[in-house]
């Protein structure tokens, strides 16, 4: 092999390396919900490019509402799956969707878009 062609080979696994790591690997520390008046534990997600926060942390045994807001176009952004609770939703541009869940057990919980691009934890102490 020429020197060409084994740069080209490095810089391409460099470059699928770091979408792997981008996409699936990377870690937050995440977002502590906060406590409301009705019981509930509460975050705002703003849907743009990704889940941001990409991590919730809420405790076990109070109902959680997770508010999204999807502020772009993308179709695999129109909707979030939990599918550790049997819960999904649709999320139109420009409004506030809420999503009620009750988490029963400790554990790491994951949420994503249907293609699986856009990926969040829900971590449940």
């Amino acid at each position: 092999m020429t020197i060409d062609r084994w740069a080209v080979l490095i810089v391409g696994l460099l470059a699928v390396a770091f979408i792997v790591w981008f996409f699936w690997l990377k870690r937050t520390k995440g977002v502590r919900a906060g406590e409301t008046s009705g019981g509930y534990q509460e975050a705002m997600i703003l849907v743009k490019g990704g889940y941001t926060p990409d991590t919730i942390i809420v405790s076990r045994g109070k109902p959680v509402r997770l508010n999204f807001r999807r502020e772009e176009t993308a179709s695999c952004s129109e909707r979030v799956i939990f599918e550790a609770f049997g819960k999904s939703a649709h999320l139109p541009t420009g409004e506030q969707v809420a999503v009620e869940l009750m988490p029963r057990q400790a554990g790491e919980f994951g949420f994503a878009c249907p293609m699986g691009m856009f990926r969040g934890r829900l971590i449940v102490e």
